[in-house]
């Protein structure tokens, strides 16, 4: 069932819609079955049809893969059953005594797995401010073999210039991975930058309708994917084939969605900058964002994903727990709109320390916004904020 067209110079419509899929070619229908088996029957012994085992291959999940593959630029793709599932099986990668620098501005559960749970194996992480680029550099050591990193980083939306990132990593020779779930391949594409591997939790954008989890890792590299296809199937923290289903139904109206997504956000971020009970706004589409310029220079648009600091716990709560459109809900991405505190919520693993010094206060929220009417969100927002 594997798609063996070549999208390469097309547009990211018609990738999103087509790539990766056929017509069944036993029923011709257009969209891809979704092949719900544990195993597969074979002619003979020492002869099967490409198919042994579910774990190891499945036909929806490898449409899933080749579509989000070519969304990303990339060659092949890798699904997982959870975004942390695909950034475990890629730090799998690793030995003991490796060195990894990650981002200290990353999502709280991979902040958890690595200084929870992978530091207990044995791999060393550095944490630093992905955002200097001088800072990644300093904090290459020998034994260094990974530098990870989220742009924009959640929930502070700080960047990472992506390509200097790929130049520090290559002169140590070590590998590149980038979170690009906040992004989506519509705004960033981390590979045509210099990265070596792309991670997203495609439950977000990708997916785009709250309906499934499930996580992937693109890469171009042969080598590269060999090894995590191996890691893939023996770890075996893959999706089912439903879940895969939904992930590309959803990629077939990414481009679309985030057209709105990135529309809504500008609308809603610059509404928020002048209202008088917003002490700041967090957003790289905003001039006074310190890395706009660079936002412009690798992004495409700047997302639904918003943070604002309203000052104080008592004022975020007051805020949150007033909406009505906006949902008070963990997660992102979806085409309705979320709205959520970090410190409490997405981020609540992280030590109290750490989060200040990254400006990830307790009067800090997050907003997704949706691609419901603009005018109908900042309505919505402006009746909450009168109770902060």
């Amino acid at each position: 069932m594997k798609d063996e067209k070549n999208y390469h110079g097309m547009g990211l419509g018609t990738i999103a819609i087509h790539a990766g899929q056929r017509p069944d070619p036993t029923t011709g229908a257009i969209m891809m079955p979704v092949y719900q088996t544990s195993t597969y029957v074979q002619p003979e012994l020492g002869r099967h049809l490409g198919y042994e085992y579910a774990r190891t291959h499945n036909p929806t999940r490898e449409a899933f893969e080749g579509n989000v593959a070519a969304l990303e630029s990339g060659t092949h793709g890798i699904a997982f059953a959870s975004g942390l599932a695909a950034t475990d099986t890629m730090l799998k990668l690793m030995s003991a005594g490796d060195h990894v620098i990650c981002g200290e501005g990353v999502y709280g559960g991979t902040y958890r797995l690595f200084s929870k749970v992978l530091a207990r194996m044995g791999i060393e992480f550095t944490f630093v401010d992905s955002a200097d680029t001088e800072a990644l550099r300093a904090a290459i050591t020998p034994r260094t073999k990974l530098i990870h990193l989220e742009t924009p980083t959640n929930p502070m939306m700080q960047l990472t210039d992506i390509a200097a990132a790929a130049e520090v990593a290559r002169a140590a020779g070590a590998l590149l991975s980038v979170d690009n779930t906040f992004a989506s391949p519509y705004n960033q594409r981390p590979l045509e930058l210099g990265a070596d591997i792309v991670i997203h939790s495609v439950t977000k954008y990708v997916n785009g309708h709250s309906d499934m989890v499930g996580g992937m890792i693109v890469v171009k590299d042969d080598g590269l994917h060999e090894q995590l296809r191996f890691l893939q199937n023996a770890a075996g923290g893959i999706p089912g084939p439903w879940d895969c289903w939904l992930g590309l139904r959803g990629t077939k109206t990414l481009h679309l969605r985030m057209k709105a997504h990135n529309e809504n956000g500008q609308r809603i971020a610059e509404w928020l900058d002048a209202h008088p009970k917003v002490e700041a706004v967090y957003y790289p589409g905003l001039p006074h964002h310190p890395q706009h310029e660079l936002a412009k220079r690798q992004m495409r648009g700047f997302t639904g994903m918003v943070s604002i600091e309203m000052g104080t716990l008592e004022k975020a709560a007051a805020f949150v727990n007033k909406v009505r459109i906006f949902a008070l809900a963990e997660s992102l991405g979806g085409v309705e709109s979320l709205i959520g505190h970090p410190a409490l919520m997405t981020h609540a693993s992280v030590p109290r320390d750490l989060r200040y010094a990254m400006g990830l206060t307790d009067g800090l929220v997050r907003l997704s916004c949706g691609v419901e009417d603009v005018e109908d969100l900042i309505a919505d927002l402006e009746q909450a904020l009168e109770h902060a």
